[in-house]
């Protein structure tokens, strides 16, 4: 048969007869006070475990989110890479200069004519892989700025979209050169 801990306390010596009636009472007190007064006892031990649980589910959840968002990123650079490597073009045997702008740095990629032509025109783009640059058809820079607008280096559309803007705000503020001013304005 089990033995309580009380009756193993006392079989050890440990505790006497008198103080285990005494814990007894005390106990049977408690219990009976918060079944008369309809008192909950709030157990801090408790309360504090599942504070830590918490804490700790909340704190493996954002792990799970970075852990997340890094291999996200990952699986877009290797997507990226792959388009790349896919469909880069040839730049020929690169006897003409092809200037880009990259990071407020004019860069310089030597290209043919029939290449050069097709960038200018619009119908190819210029990408960053890393630290070499490569030449893929519009479609795919299209896929590539999806992913990661920063890889798309040049496109000769967006180069034309930025001229007509400043070729736009220019004459917004050239309205007022047909107005003469008076010789005679003193300020």
């Amino acid at each position: 048969m089990a033995m309580s801990l009380q009756d193993q306390l006392l079989k050890a010596g440990l505790t006497d007869k008198k103080k285990a009636n005494q814990a007894k009472k005390a106990r049977h007190k408690k219990v009976k006070h918060q079944q008369k007064h309809k008192v909950e006892e709030v157990d801090e031990v408790k309360l504090a475990a599942e504070k830590a649980r918490a804490e700790k589910l909340e704190r493996d959840r954002q792990l799970n989110l970075e852990a997340k968002e890094i291999a996200e990123k990952k699986a877009i650079k290797a997507q990226i890479k792959q388009l790349i490597e896919l469909n880069k073009q040839t730049k020929g045997n690169g006897e003409i200069a092809c200037n880009f702008p990259h990071d407020n740095v004019v860069k310089r990629l030597y290209v043919d004519q029939k290449t050069q032509t097709r960038i200018s025109q619009g119908k190819l783009a210029i990408v960053s892989l890393g630290s070499g640059y490569e030449i893929v058809p519009m479609p795919v820079a299209d896929k590539i700025s999806l992913r990661d607008e920063s890889c798309v280096v040049y496109r000769a559309d967006a180069a034309e979209q930025a001229e007509a803007a400043n070729q736009a705000t220019d004459e917004e503020n050239d309205w007022y050169a047909d107005f003469e001013i008076p010789d005679d304005l003193t300020w």
